[in-house]
């Protein structure tokens, strides 16, 4: 039987190199491929033609909470920045259903961080404290479950 919902959003889970880390918010999941355009110069045709290019990786973003004596971010990136080849991780994101089964799951290969936000602060704000790490990555594939 076909199920008659949308699959919600908030239920995922993220695989980080062998860990399962939690984080609150996922974005930048996107699979695009460049368009090349083309005529030739006898052309009968007045208009151009489209043919599939490379493929555009778009970095991704993952938020978490921030916890005390927890610099995990800052570790990976610093040790990349002196590794310039070693460190690096395969990322993969489940979106789970209510059975905490995947329902969809996109993965990230040879991911490395490029840019590390700590939270905002501010005295009287009373929300969690999130940060965030800004991840590149050498490709993205929507995996078969």
């Amino acid at each position: 039987m076909a199920q008659e919902y949308p699959i919600p959003r908030f239920h995922f889970q993220v695989d980080w190199g062998g860990a399962k880390i939690s984080f609150t918010e996922v974005t930048g999941l996107v699979m695009e491929r460049e368009k090349i355009e083309y005529r030739h110069s006898d052309s009968k045709d007045f208009n151009k033609i489209a043919m599939p290019g490379l493929i555009k990786n778009n970095n991704i973003t993952l938020k978490r909470g921030k916890f005390e004596k927890d610099f995990d971010f800052n570790v990976w990136l610093d040790a990349v920045a002196n590794e310039r080849v070693g460190n690096r991780r395969d990322v993969v994101i489940r979106l789970l259903n209510e059975k905490h089964e995947p329902v969809a799951a996109w993965s990230a290969t040879r991911c490395f961080p490029i840019k590390i936000t700590a939270p905002d602060l501010k005295s009287d704000a009373n929300e969690a404290a999130i940060e965030s790490i800004e991840v590149a990555h050498e490709g993205l594939k929507l995996m078969k479950i």
